[in-house]
């Protein structure tokens, strides 16, 4: 398992066409793709489902957390924090 905690810098954060494009990049991969928003405390939610991710409400300055568990779990993680344009370290559980 892979997860990345990062901040969002986007002025859209995750509405519409980002989330759009965020659900498409997590349903590319093989492995199972969780988003959760740390800064509201909601539940974490399928990055694949693009009802998920809106209702996690990511809005600029909120802390995310992406978590992937799977064959590909580094570039899914990987690939969903360069689609967000974030910096943040990696956290390998």
């Amino acid at each position: 398992m892979r997860s990345i905690e990062v901040g969002v810098r986007s002025d859209a954060g995750l509405h519409a066409r980002p989330a759009a494009a965020f659900v498409r990049i997590a349903s590319g991969f093989a492995s199972h793709v969780l988003l959760e928003n740390l800064s509201t405390g909601r539940p974490a939610v399928n990055a694949r489902s693009i009802v998920g991710v809106l209702s996690a409400g990511v809005e600029k300055g909120h802390v995310v957390r992406i978590t992937a568990e799977g064959k590909d779990e580094a570039q899914a993680v990987a690939a969903l924090g360069e689609l967000l344009d974030l910096q943040a370290e990696p956290v390998v559980d």
